[in-house]
């Protein structure tokens, strides 16, 4: 937890929060605070500062905060994922969060299982513990927007367009022979990342006739969950 994160909830007075549960255990056994230590803080949607332990029991923690930072910019990029597998859905969240992607649409594709959308990782409160643990780890406070769409077509048809609107449009497909630029871009971005195996030609046509470019990150074929922030890297760094 590199960002102690505050819920609406904690607060107790305008500067005053008191904690418990998740986060007040990892203050005392992993960061092995006391009273008197200063903590980097952020609320959930806001600002980022400080905070500093006032009180401290086995119980409660009570800590006193100031929030005057903006939290970090925002990757200027929307990611279309097809649905992973359930355990690396949760990976993928806390990396898209870490990483400042702030909205991400869950897509459908042929070589997506039908079962993964049965999972209960998809629902919005697992997917909101999973964008605040990586919140932390990122020290960032605007958690991503995760939009599920369950069928690839009228993605395609209906919604595309507008959400690729003045962006630059990629879809990583391996063996495209284009390699994948390298930023930092001076426009923003609309990547569509597919399942492991990638898209089917038919997934691929659709997207190219929407406007995307397929690229590649080389002879490689990497799991999703290395190749999104390999992807990312390479654009923004």
């Amino acid at each position: 937890m590199n960002l102690l994160l505050l819920e609406p909830a904690d607060f107790i007075s305008d500067s005053k929060v008191t904690l418990g549960g998740r986060r007040l255990q990892h203050l005392l056994e992993v960061q092995r605070v006391s009273e008197g230590t200063s903590l980097r803080a952020g609320l959930v949607n806001g600002r980022i500062g400080e905070a500093t332990v006032l009180r401290l029991t086995p119980q409660t923690a009570e800590l006193a905060v100031v929030l005057s930072q903006p939290p970090p910019p925002a990757l200027p990029v929307t990611l279309l994922l097809a649905m992973p597998r359930p355990k690396m859905l949760r990976r993928i969240l806390q990396t898209v969060a870490t990483m400042g992607v702030k909205q991400l649409y869950l897509v459908n594709s042929w070589r997506v299982e039908k079962s993964y959308w049965q999972s209960p990782w998809l629902a919005p409160e697992a997917i909101r513990e999973q964008l605040l643990l990586g919140l932390e780890q990122g020290c960032d406070t605007q958690l991503p927007q995760v939009l599920i769409r369950p069928r690839f077509k009228p993605l395609v048809e209906d919604e595309l367009s507008a959400i690729m609107a003045d962006s630059l449009a990629l879809v990583a497909h391996p063996g495209s022979g284009t390699p994948c630029p390298v930023g930092p871009l001076s426009s923003p971005v609309t990547l569509a990342v597919g399942p492991e195996g990638g898209f089917i030609d038919y997934e691929i046509d659709k997207l190219c006739e929407a406007g995307f470019q397929p690229v590649t990150l080389g002879s490689r074929i990497l799991r999703v969950e290395t190749a999104i922030p390999a992807i990312l890297g390479r654009l923004f760094h």
